[in-house]
């Protein structure tokens, strides 16, 4: 792992802190990441690329007055951390005043800062490209095992870490850490102008947790060889399931709308919308920051504010918008502690852990209860018109026929309002509670499809 001594990354944000309030910074926070990474590329058996990566990055956000400026670097040297300080200083006394911009008041500032609860730094030893190589080997494998299976393009095995440490003039300061690991293998089927592809693929903040290899090369393999022969389905309007793969993507949208940047810019599709029904009755989705072992999980947000867990929908019904301070100030509303951040830029709203409520039926019941329409397992593009919801995408996937799988689908794509598609959801059961946006298959009515 990372020598998290050389150099000390709360060191790094506290000489930045000192630097800007020398070069005349009125407040100030600053940033630094120390990733390390490797991945390993496999096709034919044979290692195909290898990498790894270190490095320390340190960012350095002024503000004097009303006014603000982001400046970062690669190098950690004090000349270089002086250098950055006078420019972020000078940049911000010619940007343009935000009345908005500012850090958070002390009283904002959370109490626990404590990473630890959260087990998001595996223990084991980094893993040896040799251990990656034999993962991907194996996941490859699997896949080409699969009858129908013609060719893999290949297999990939990655593991990583990330440690972060934020301070500020406000008299904030944490830092916490994170792993990961990962495995993915794309399959393809047929020959020619007839090869379909698909792949599967899984990761982990703890290895111990990520599945066999060859369990994920075989889903690959199924998965491919499930695509030979597709064809466009039918025009028309049709009722359309959303697998468990892709249905995080439909609440994506949700998401983006409540967006606080989106929002206060007035391009929103559910701006005003808070306490009005959005979801089905019953339906409830929820965040929470400090799922244990969880890829979006974190101690606090990037500005130093609290991260708990809430609801954003309740019942169906909108309940909260995500803020970050400056989104915030600018709709009259209280934080929400969603600041996110890289060391390049201000912080701005995001998500982190979602969980949509399951339903009861399962994917089956919902392929049979849909009758003739379109299961979407894979999507492309995106045309979304931000201020209406109006939607269309392109998409992939099977043809249902009488309640039953009848042939897969390519180059077709699925239109209509995401207000209205939302408010007619109906949820599976098959929502895979290891990722950090749990949301079930999703059954849609009346969409547009265009096909042959």
């Amino acid at each position: 792992m990372p020598d998290t001594a050389a150099p000390d990354l709360s060191t790094l944000t506290a000489r930045l802190l000192d630097a800007a309030r020398r070069a005349g910074a009125g407040a100030a926070d600053g940033i630094a990441v120390r990733d390390a990474s490797v991945s390993i590329d496999v096709r034919g058996g044979r290692l195909e690329e290898a990498q790894r990566a270190e490095g320390v990055e340190i960012g350095l956000r002024v503000l004097i007055g009303g006014r603000q400026a982001c400046v970062s670097a690669s190098d950690t040297s004090d000349r270089t951390i002086a250098d950055m300080a006078e420019r972020a200083v000078a940049m911000a006394r010619l940007a343009p005043e935000d009345p908005f911009a500012g850090l958070a008041d002390p009283g904002q500032l959370t109490a626990d800062r404590d990473a630890g609860p959260l087990d998001l730094i595996d223990p084991s030893p980094e893993p040896d490209p040799a251990q990656l190589q034999d993962m991907a080997r194996a996941a490859e494998a699997a896949a080409l095992a699969v009858p129908g299976v013609t060719q893999c393009e290949g297999a990939g095995a990655g593991w990583g870490r990330r440690d972060v440490a934020l301070a500020a003039t406000n008299g904030f300061a944490g830092a916490y850490g994170r792993t990961s690991v990962s495995l993915s293998v794309s399959a393809i089927t047929g020959t020619g102008t007839g090869m379909e592809r698909d792949w599967a693929g899984e990761g982990r903040t703890h290895r111990a947790d990520l599945p066999a290899p060859d369990g994920i090369g075989r889903l690959a393999g199924e998965r491919a060889v499930a695509r030979a022969g597709a064809r466009k389905p039918p025009t028309g309007t049709f009722p359309v399931l959303y697998d468990e793969r892709v249905a995080g993507q439909l609440i994506g949208h949700l998401l983006s709308a409540i967006n606080g940047q989106s929002l206060a810019r007035g391009a929103s599709w559910l701006r005003g919308a808070l306490g009005e029904a959005v979801l089905p009755a019953g339906l409830t989705l929820t965040e929470d920051p400090r799922r244990p072992r969880q890829s979006g999980s974190r101690p606090f947000d990037a500005e130093g504010l609290a991260c708990a867990a809430r609801d954003i929908v309740a019942d169906g019904v909108l309940t909260a918008y995500t803020l970050d301070l400056a989104s915030a100030r600018k709709l009259g509303l209280a934080p929400t502690g969603h600041a996110q951040r890289g060391t390049g830029g201000p912080p701005s709203p995001g998500n982190g852990n979602i969980a949509l409520t399951q339903g009861t039926a399962s994917h089956d019941d919902l392929i049979r209860d849909m009758g003739t329409g379109l299961l979407v397992t894979s999507m492309i593009g995106a045309s979304i018109n931000a201020t209406t919801g109006d939607y269309s995408r392109g998409a992939s996937g099977f043809w249902v026929e009488n309640g039953q799988i009848a042939y897969p689908v390519n180059e077709c794509t699925v239109a209509g309002n995401l207000r209205a598609m939302l408010r007619t959801l109906i949820p599976a059961n098959d929502a895979r509670t290891h990722l950090s946006r749990v949301v079930p298959s999703l059954l849609v009515e009346g969409l547009t499809v265009a096909g042959a």
